[in-house]
């Protein structure tokens, strides 16, 4: 897999700090066309998901900021 793309903004736009690029979720397009999302690991929470979600051995959740979601919706297709 490759990194084509950043999707939104980079969190360091405007001179935004984090501690040794600690902290800075992101979102991403691969070469294949589907996306990699960058933020705090919460998997511990699958045990909450509603009944019709699940999170697989080999899945992750992530939670990303709204506002990194947000400023990167201009730049997430609208078709696939």
């Amino acid at each position: 897999m490759i990194f084509v793309k950043r999707i939104g903004p980079d969190p360091h736009e405007n001179g935004a700090k984090t501690p040794g690029c600690h902290g800075c979720p992101d979102i991403w397009e691969l070469d294949g066309g589907d996306f990699a999302v960058i933020g705090a690991d919460i998997t511990n929470l699958a045990g909450a998901l509603p009944p019709s979600a699940g999170c697989g051995p080999d899945e992750r959740m992530v939670r990303i900021p709204r506002k990194t979601l947000v400023l990167a919706k201009s730049a997430i297709p609208d078709r696939l």
